[in-house]
């Protein structure tokens, strides 16, 4: 591997990605049981094959990367960068927590159950044993500084995390006088670059 270029007249750039599609079928009818274990399965998951070669992303540059203690971001950050890469692994970068609230009787598809899950987690209804929508703010909000300082020393930072972090990373960076130079939303994959 290249050594890491660090030129002084180069920008700052904090480039954020979403991990890969996680190798967990979500197809059917779930009940509440089934739901949760969904939850830990997509926690523990690999992710699926793909190749990542993003024409905003200089390679060369960048010998870490930041990324979540859940493997889907690791086992990205790996497929995207070699097997090489140090990764700083920093449970401060995981994604916002879930909890499937009870509902007994009701068989639902995966996606309507992470979905109510979160709008009632973001209206301070389901966060019983798991982190508040307010706390995982202020969680990304130190992400956001943590990333800011290493642009600083580093030129080039790169986080590979979750969809939802990033995006509260991402409006936290743009508060801190960050530009958004690409925003490929929030899909597997997703690249978000912000330049100062």
């Amino acid at each position: 591997m290249e050594a890491p270029i660090h030129d002084s007249a180069l920008p700052e750039r904090i480039f954020l990605i979403r991990h890969a599609k996680p190798d967990l079928g979500n197809k059917g009818l779930f009940d509440v049981q089934a739901a949760r274990k969904y939850i830990s399965d997509y926690d523990a998951a690999e992710v699926e094959q793909f190749v990542l070669q993003h024409e905003a992303i200089p390679y060369k540059e960048i010998d870490k990367v930041f990324c979540s203690t859940l493997v889907r971001s690791q086992l990205t950050a790996r497929a995207i960068f070699g097997e090489d890469i140090q990764l700083r692994v920093d449970e401060t970068f995981r994604e916002f927590e879930r909890r499937i609230f009870s509902l007994p009787l009701v068989r639902l598809p995966i996606k309507l159950w992470l979905l109510s899950a979160r709008i009632l987690w973001f209206l301070g209804l389901n966060s019983k044993d798991i982190e508040t929508f307010r706390e995982a703010r202020q969680r990304a909000r130190e992400c956001a500084s943590t990333l800011a300082q290493d642009a600083t020393t580093n030129k080039t930072t790169v986080l590979v995390a979750h969809g939802l972090l990033n995006n509260f990373i991402k409006r936290d960076l743009q508060k801190m006088g960050w530009t958004l130079e690409v925003d490929e939303g929030h899909k597997f994959l997703s690249v978000t670059m912000l330049q100062r």
